[in-house]
């Protein structure tokens, strides 16, 4: 049922849809013949100029008709299928017309999309280059410059005081001539947005200035036009930011002093806050340069600014800007301490190579401006190859393609590193370029003294230090800092004992660098101060008695009075005490006793000569280490036994034992007796001069650094006395 009620619910709507369109048609059919009628009079006016009305309508019905089938003709569906287009036949039609329209449109330029240029990357900017043959036309230059101009920004943004040499060197691989419109620019907006680094790139202007003059005039230009413009405007803060830039330049001798004192006088000619506000920062940054320059001139500004402090004009100044003035005439009396000139690290330009520019206030300059803009080059080819001529005499050929690429694409992260430790060189068949400035070994010598103090105990630090897979070249740096560490502390640490023993145990590269470390170390024991001397002898002592190094660095030294000095028999009394403390007095003379070490402990105990013996039985005997010594009291009797014997067996005896023969054996055998009696009394007056001298010093700890001292000169008094 609910289908034939549906069935006969569509066949309903299906019937009621002819009708209307019927409907419709009749109704269009009656306008169309009335518009027809109308139209068909009109026109048989026109013609006969008469209105005959019977044959105007048959004419008119007539037509009708015909107008009539036709329309129905041309709504048949036949028709309109024939009318109608196939998808196929569209789709041919169309495609020509988008051909048509795609070459109509023009490519899209990526440089002109916004001004100054839409953001292409790096890679991506080298491939569209290197995709242009004709490199004289407009699109290759653009690419070009925009490549110099992002290379330039991005160089000028990492000058420090370390990195100035490298900077220059990496900027020069463009063409700056092209683009010193851009690099004045960048630097200029470098400068104003961090003022407290002008010092830094004024160094940088004068490398570039000693070799491009043009472009360290063209700076100087503009920051005059850029200062005399804020002057006017009465914008303190540019004014003072450029003026410090200005000074910087003068210290560097790029710009005359001239311009100084024209400044100085523009400034204080009608004082106001802001005028000598602008003035004393002026004369801060390059009044170091004025004395050393222009004494004379210096003295008038000052005198100017007493008088604008102490006459009526101080009435109108604010009581900061007073107490200004006087804080620079302070600084003066200090010639400016807290302002040098120029730093040492700065100072890169000799006088000599130096070009100054002498520029003034009054003239009228042309800052340029058009060389911020690019500006197609007919002669580009040509120009590029004349730099690279220039550039070659600069800094000599150089393959820079690793470092161009690494320079673009560390624009927006600023990465630094790349380079071994060590002499950084970019070699290119026999030129080489060595990075003099030691500015990586400062930097890892900095990463380890931060690695060792972020430790907790000597294992973690080791840990950490081996992980750093120091290069083979930097492992005796290495060594060095950890003694260097030691040495500095107040008092000896024993963490860094057991960090350097660990070292030496792991393998012997390091164990001969701390033995080489400990002969150089006596070797200039005389420039140590008494705190590294008794960390560096603890140290020393500590690798002796783990057995880290070997007891041969004792080889080099002869303990006698003419081969030591009092810092080395310091040095050498806390070596062997802290080794007595650490062993055992028994244990450390069966150590010196060892045959195999005799050769190393040769000068400690000298047997060549009785003076010399005597010396380091002295030595050892007042350090408390008497017991060392025993082998050389031995010997020494020995020696003077024997001595006896000889004089005995060398005095004549005759046959006819005469009176005169027996009067020479017992005088010689009373002379004998007198110098056994000299060298007991000589001994007992050393003992009792010695014991006097001990006995009258507290044993309190504020005399401890005295007595030692003193001691060196004990030894050789009693060696004196002895003799």
């Amino acid at each position: 049922m609910a289908n034939s009620a549906g069935s006969v619910f569509s066949r309903e709507v299906a019937l009621n849809r002819e009708a209307d369109r019927s409907r419709e048609a009749v109704v269009a059919t009656k306008e169309e013949e009335r518009e027809v009628t109308t139209i068909a009079g009109a026109e048989m006016i026109e013609e006969n100029g008469t209105v005959d009305v019977k044959g105007n309508a048959l004419a008119a019905e007539a037509e009708i008709i015909l107008f009539r089938d036709e329309r129905r003709k041309d709504r048949s569906p036949e028709r309109r299928r024939r009318r109608e287009k196939s998808p196929e036949k569209k789709a041919e039609e169309e495609k020509p017309v988008e051909e048509e329209k795609k070459e109509k449109k023009e490519p899209l330029d990526l440089l002109r999309t916004r001004t100054g240029g839409a953001y292409i990357p790096p890679a991506k900017l080298r491939m569209m280059q290197d995709q242009i043959q004709d490199k004289q036309g407009e699109q290759y230059q653009r690419m070009n410059w925009e490549r110099i101009k992002k290379k330039i920004h991005g160089l000028v943004n990492k000058v420090n005081t370390g990195n100035l040499v490298q900077i220059v060197r990496a900027l020069l691989q463009e063409n700056v001539i092209r683009g010193k419109g851009l690099l004045v620019r960048s630097i200029m907006q470098a400068q104003a947005f961090s003022p407290v680094f002008s010092h830094v790139y004024a160094g940088f202007v004068a490398v570039i200035n000693s070799k491009f003059p043009h472009i360290g005039e063209l700076l100087l230009r503009r920051l005059i036009v850029q200062f005399k413009r804020s002057f006017r405007r009465n914008d303190k803060g540019t004014t003072i930011t450029v003026s410090k830039f200005i000074a910087h330049l003068i210290n560097q001798r790029v710009a005359h002093e001239v311009l100084a004192l024209e400044i100085m006088i523009l400034m204080l000619e009608t004082p106001t806050d802001d005028s000598v506000e602008v003035s004393i920062a002026f004369l801060k940054e390059c009044g170091a340069k004025l004395t050393e320059v222009s004494p004379r001139a210096l003295d008038t500004i000052f005198t100017r600014l007493r008088g604008i402090l102490q006459d009526g004009d101080s009435s109108n100044l604010d009581k900061r800007v007073q107490y200004m003035i006087e804080v620079v005439m302070t600084i003066r009396k200090d010639n400016f301490k807290a302002y040098p000139a120029v730093i040492d690290e700065l100072d890169l330009i000799d006088e000599d190579d130096q070009i100054t520019h002498t520029l003034s206030l009054e003239d009228a300059i042309n800052p340029e401006n058009e060389l911020n803009v690019f500006k197609l080059d007919p002669d580009f080819e040509k120009n590029e190859k004349q730099y690279e001529e220039i550039r070659a005499e600069i800094i000599g050929d150089a393959d820079d393609s690793d470092e161009e690429g690494s320079d673009d694409e560390d624009e927006a992260s600023g990465d630094e590193g790349g380079e071994q430790p060590g002499a950084a060189a970019a070699v290119t068949g026999t030129t080489e370029i060595i990075d003099n400035t030691e500015q990586n070994l400062v930097a890892f010598r900095r990463e380890v003294y931060l690695t060792i103090q972020s430790s907790l105990d000597f294992q973690e630090a080791a840990h950490k230090l081996l992980k750093m897979r120091v290069p083979k070249e930097m492992e005796t740096e290495l060594c060095h800092m950890l003694v260097d560490c030691c040495c500095q502390q107040r008092t000896y640490e024993r963490f860094y004992g057991l960090l350097c023993e660990r070292f030496c145990r792991l393998r012997k590269e390091y164990q001969a660098t701390f033995e080489k470390i400990a002969c150089d170390t006596y070797a200039t024991i005389h420039r140590f101060d008494i705190t590294k001397l008794r960390n560096m002898a603890r140290l020393v002592s500590h690798l002796l008695f783990t057995d880290a190094i070997s007891w041969t660095i004792f080889t080099d030294v002869k303990l006698t009075e003419n081969d030591t000095t009092s810092s080395g028999r310091i040095y050498l009394k806390y070596i062997f005490q802290e080794l007595c403390e650490s062993m055992g007095l028994a244990k450390l003379y069966e150590r010196t006793s060892d045959p195999t070490l005799q050769t190393a402990f040769a000068g400690l105990f000298p047997r060549d000569n009785p003076q010399n013996t005597r010396f380091a039985i002295n030595f050892f005997t007042l350090t408390g280490l008497g017991g060392l010594t025993l082998d050389l009291r031995k010997f020494l009797e020995k020696g003077m036994k024997k001595k006896k014997q000889d004089s005995v067996d060398e005095s004549p005896s005759s046959s006819s034992s005469s009176s005169d023969s027996s009067d020479d054996s017992s005088d010689s055998d009373d002379d004998s007796d007198s110098d056994d009696d000299s060298d007991d009394s000589g001994k007992s007056v050393i003992c009792s001069f010695s014991f006097g001298i001990l006995g009258f010093v507290p044993a309190s700890s504020e005399y401890t650094v005295d007595m030692e001292c003193f001691l060196p000169l004990l030894f050789i008094f009693s060696c004196k006395i002895k003799h």
